[in-house]
């Protein structure tokens, strides 16, 4: 049994220092900040509530929050990312990946492979290295571009816009779609990713058909909506990504291209706005 509390409102305050002298400014913003910080915690609003057994609880992002094991207690945590928080894990990697390398910078002459270090490291001490986390948002961006093509298939032309699923798809897509812009700044050369995406092979692949049909359950389920699943999704596949099925991604820029072909394929396709290449441009 355990004892959880959550804050969920903790208030931002900006702090403005006139007429001070230089000597003095460092030590007024830290103690300001320091009583902004008690005060904003004293205001704050507290959820609390007793977990029992096999009950699950979901701590959204930026969420503090403490726990309190009243008895002897076994926890199962896990930690995921979303199109919300991706910035923030590519922010954690990116640091963590600059900090390996600065740790074993005097070896890099005698290395023969000094990057594949800074990799295994980075993955040793964060769980994920930069390979894994751009396999990820790839074949994430695969399946989110196939929901989207899949629901504007089987949905009113019309409405696929508003679709509570259309929203959460592209939101996906444009967050994936930032982050690889800001990977493309980072200096890895592109090999080092050592990732190669095969578009036919992977659509062709019945492990990824899986993932795509268990994908469609679950927005489904979240949205409360019934989202029929092709018997055939693989020739539709073929039809939707057109000249681009025999394509690759293994790069950053593979992936943002991958991203605006989607766009624009899908406007060609709608009638009505696009809602995808909308965001794309507000971006």
């Amino acid at each position: 049994m355990t004892l959880v509390k959550l804050n969920f409102q903790l208030l931002k305050r900006q702090v403005t220092c006139l007429d001070l002298q230089p000597i003095f400014l460092t030590s007024y913003i830290l103690l300001v900040l320091c009583v902004c910080t008690v005060l904003s915690c004293l205001q704050a609003i507290w959820l609390e509530c007793t977990q029992e057994q096999n009950e699950i609880i979901f701590v959204p992002s930026g969420w503090y929050h403490q726990v309190y094991n009243l008895e002897d207690t076994i926890s199962i945590n896990h930690n995921w990312f979303n199109a919300y928080n991706l910035s923030w894990v590519w922010d954690l990697l990116l640091r963590d990946y600059n900090e390996a390398k600065e740790y074993i910078e005097d070896i890099r002459d005698i290395c023969d492979d000094f990057e594949s270090l800074c990799q295994r490291n980075l993955a040793a001490n964060t769980g994920m290295n930069l390979y894994d986390f751009f396999t990820f948002i790839s074949r994430f961006a695969l399946v989110n571009v196939v929901q989207l093509f899949h629901l504007l298939r089987d949905d009113d032309n019309s409405m696929w816009n508003s679709s509570p699923t259309a929203q959460h798809l592209t939101l996906n897509l444009v967050s994936i779609r930032k982050i690889a812009l800001r990977m493309k700044t980072v200096g890895v050369p592109a090999a080092d990713y050592g990732f190669f995406l095969d578009l036919k092979e992977t659509l062709e692949d019945p492990k990824f058909l899986k993932f795509c049909t268990g994908l469609h359950r679950t927005y489904g389920t979240i949205h409360n909506k019934h989202i029929k699943c092709s018997c055939d999704m693989k020739k539709a596949l073929m039809i939707d990504f057109g000249g681009y099925y025999s394509s690759s991604i293994s790069t950053p820029e593979d992936l943002i291209k991958f991203i605006d072909y989607a766009a624009q394929k899908l406007g060609s396709t709608c009638s009505e706005e696009n809602i995808l290449l909308s965001k794309l441009d507000d971006s």
